[in-house]
């Protein structure tokens, strides 16, 4: 690939031996000039691809800003900088992060210092760029990390308009899991002939990515999911929920039953954000409940469960959560709890992937999916007279049982 040498020693110095498709397909090309679209799904080493060529084109002793990273959250932002400064280490290249929620007063001090990178959210480089902290005329490389959740988060104007403000011949990067039209759009206005590379959507892997899923009623998922991480004892796990009320409570409810959890959502202040994430990568909490916004800035890379606590209504928002399990080759499990209103969601995600997704228990076999309503065929109301169909008894009686079991134990 023609690496610079100190370049080199810092891919050897975080222990990379080989090039992920990915990486072997776009470093080429991006070193020789060329702009790029790389479609790949999570965990494909893309930080890596583009953070090479990118390096390799800064020249550290200028102090001006040569190179551009656009990322859609804060927790992204933050982590394409430090995977950045590792692999540059022996370079002398400075990168500098500038996103919401901190103290802006701090970062115009970093840029003041000098660095020839930058990698931040829109919104607030456009704050610098606008009270004229930020210049952005000696920039030519430009890189759009997760466009496509750039466009779902609502924030590809600001990206047009810093695009448009860089003046100049500039190599432009765009990595993506999709492609829809306002993506390809923007490509045409800001990019010369760019080579496509198109290495898989993103699509779990079949080969190291275990799918499961259970129809259970909405009020007893909770206890549905304590009963699952008692018998699999996951050593970390990512859950899912919807809303961040909805997350906030999950967390709550499970730290009162003694598990180690931390919540991640919009409504956290950035310090909060950083602490609980930090916590569970370092594992002092094991398990993290985010929201699908918070979600897209998570990179760990050895998250050995996820859970849809509930069922997305985007199937493209499913494979994105599953993909934070089963990164870089390693195994992963991901676990869905299907009510009777998310049915119909649920089978569309069944209609799209290619990878099996198997059921939990025997009875949820029996259910019925037909993507467009929430139609499960739920038996008919039993003896019992509660509506509750009979496997719901066996298993809710199951359940109760080892509740009493679990307190007798903790008394």
């Amino acid at each position: 690939m023609q690496l610079d040498p100190s370049i080199f020693r810092g891919v050897e110095r975080m222990g990379f031996k080989n090039p992920t498709l990915i990486q072997e397909r776009t470093i080429g090309p991006l070193m020789s000039g060329k702009d790029v679209i790389g479609q790949a799904r999570t965990g494909s080493g893309k930080t890596v691809a583009f953070s090479l060529p990118l390096l390799h084109s800064v020249d550290p002793r200028d102090r001006r800003v040569q190179a551009l990273v656009l990322a859609p959250t804060r927790e992204l932002a933050i982590q394409i900088t430090q995977e950045m400064r590792k692999l540059g280490i022996y370079t002398g290249v400075k990168v500098a992060t500038i996103y919401g929620g901190q103290p802006i007063g701090k970062q115009r001090e970093e840029l003041r210092r000098g660095a020839q990178v930058v990698v931040g959210t829109t919104g607030r480089l456009l704050d610098h760029v606008r009270r004229r902290w930020l210049d952005l005329s000696s920039v030519r490389f430009v890189v759009l990390d997760e466009a496509d959740t750039m466009l779902d988060m609502g924030f590809i104007d600001d990206v047009d308009q810093i695009l448009g403000s860089i003046r100049g011949k500039k190599q432009v990067c765009i990595f993506s899991a999709t492609m829809p039209p306002k993506i390809t759009e923007l490509s045409r206005r800001y990019m010369h002939e760019p080579q496509r590379v198109m290495v898989d959507a993103d699509e779990p892997s079949v080969d190291t990515l275990d799918q499961y899923y259970a129809v259970v009623r909405h009020d007893e998922k909770l206890t549905f999911l304590t009963g699952l991480l008692e018998k699999e004892h996951p050593a970390s796990t990512i859950i899912f929920r919807r809303t961040k009320r909805g997350a906030d409570k999950l967390a709550v409810d499970l730290q009162r039953k003694g598990y180690g959890v931390v919540p991640l959502h919009g409504n956290l202040s950035q310090n909060q954000r950083d602490r609980y994430m930090g916590a569970f990568r370092e594992g002092r909490a094991n398990i993290l409940v985010a929201t699908d916004i918070a979600s897209r800035g998570i990179d760990v890379s050895q998250v050995a469960c996820v859970v849809n606590y509930d069922i997305p209504e985007d199937p493209l928002v499913y494979f994105h959560r599953v993909g934070r399990t089963a990164r870089a080759g390693r195994q992963g499990k991901a676990y869905s709890f299907v009510s009777h209103e998310e049915s119909g969601d649920f089978a569309r995600i069944l209609k799209m992937t290619k990878a099996p997704i198997a059921p939990m228990r025997p009875e949820d076999k029996l259910q019925t999916l037909e993507p467009g309503r929430p139609n499960v065929r739920f038996r008919n109301r039993g003896s019992n007279g509660r509506g509750r169909r009979p496997w719901a008894d066996n298993h809710h009686n199951t359940m109760q049982a080892q509740r009493r079991h679990a307190y007798i134990k903790s008394v």
